[in-house]
């Protein structure tokens, strides 16, 4: 039976959250570093709009206003989601006029194509189990959408390699996103749920747009 903190405020062991802030970061670089016809412009305008609501998010998580926080973070992960697919949209009408060097292409795709990991890690870090707050208040992790390895081990097993408390994190979830992308599965994580099955099945295709239209047509051109 799963232990849980005496009071509600009362954090087993807190989630770091420094990762999340460095993918959301880097989700407004790579979108700056996109050329302007996979952009909407303003260039400065998305990254702006993302840090306004990063401010908060980081702000309510301080001050443990956690409702708030959970509110902000789905519209922080919306707003990195219309952005990413924007530019892909982007990039299916405008690739055919494209006129770029095949590095430059390249490099185009490989910006969306980082993107998305980041972003539906994003997602899967924040839906999983009620989100990285609810994750934390509970000692240990036994259930959610996805069956990590440290999940499946027996008591024994788990006391043996000190992993009775274990949790994930975003790391956890970046890996996920990121074979999801490149092998188009979790490889060893199964999916439990259906809403993680959705995005994952949308990433897949989101990855495999971006390599077969841009990467391919890159290829084409030397």
């Amino acid at each position: 039976m799963k232990r849980k903190p005496p009071a509600d405020e009362e954090i087993w062991q807190p989630e770091p959250r420094w990762h999340a802030l460095i993918a959301v970061a880097a989700v407004g670089g790579l979108y700056s570093a996109l050329p302007k016809d996979l952009i909407i412009e303003p260039r400065w305008l998305f990254p702006a709009a993302v840090f306004a609501l990063l401010v908060p998010t980081v702000v309510t998580h301080a001050k443990k206003y956690h409702r708030m926080n959970r509110l902000l973070g789905f519209a922080l992960n919306a707003l990195l989601t219309v952005g990413m697919i924007a530019s892909v949209v982007l990039l299916v009408f405008t690739l055919p006029d494209k006129t770029e060097t095949a590095s430059e292409l390249l490099i185009s795709a490989g910006l969306l194509w980082f993107t998305n990991v980041i972003v539906f890690a994003l997602w899967y870090w924040r839906l999983d189990a009620g989100g990285p707050h609810k994750r934390e208040k509970t000692v240990g992790h036994a259930n959610g959408a996805f069956l990590f390895p440290q999940m499946t081990l027996s008591p024994e097993a788990k006391a043996e390699t000190a992993q009775e408390e274990w949790s994930p994190n975003f790391v956890d979830y970046l890996f996920i996103a990121f074979n999801t992308s490149t092998a188009f599965s979790p490889t060893d994580v199964p999916v439990l749920e259906r809403w993680a099955k959705v995005l994952m099945m949308l990433q897949s295709v989101i990855s495999l747009t971006v390599i077969a239209l841009l990467a391919a047509r890159a290829v084409n051109t030397f």
